[in-house]
């Protein structure tokens, strides 16, 4: 099973589960913004990511600007922001089999099918 983090608004995220769905993929959609992930979940994908939680954080979005830039948080600092803030968490995330990427562009993830 091929699970997506997914914000159906954003362009890239809909062009990523495209490419699932036509490369036969059986997708599990998580709408991220409405059911965030738990603490422990993110820090689950940010493994199979091998990424620090400050990579995956959206600097371009307004509630990145008004409570978080020119802040010097930690690890845990910043999965808490995304737990309050799940906006924040860079999109799509697709996870499969141990291993996730990034979908920017969309088919950085077919290293991971």
């Amino acid at each position: 099973m091929t699970e997506i983090y997914h914000n159906p608004r954003c362009g890239k995220s809909r062009q990523t589960l495209k490419l699932l769905h036509e490369r036969g993929e059986q997708v599990t959609v998580v709408e991220y913004i409405k059911f965030c992930p738990s603490r422990e979940k993110l820090k689950e994908i940010l493994k199979k990511l091998n990424m620090q939680a400050e990579d995956i954080i959206r600097k371009g979005e307004p509630i990145y600007q008004e409570k978080y830039k020119g802040k010097a948080l930690g690890e845990e600092e910043w999965i808490d922001a995304m737990v309050e803030d799940p906006i924040l968490i860079e999109r799509p995330i697709v996870v499969k089999a141990g291993k996730a990427a990034i979908g920017r562009p969309p088919e950085e993830v077919i290293s991971i099918l």
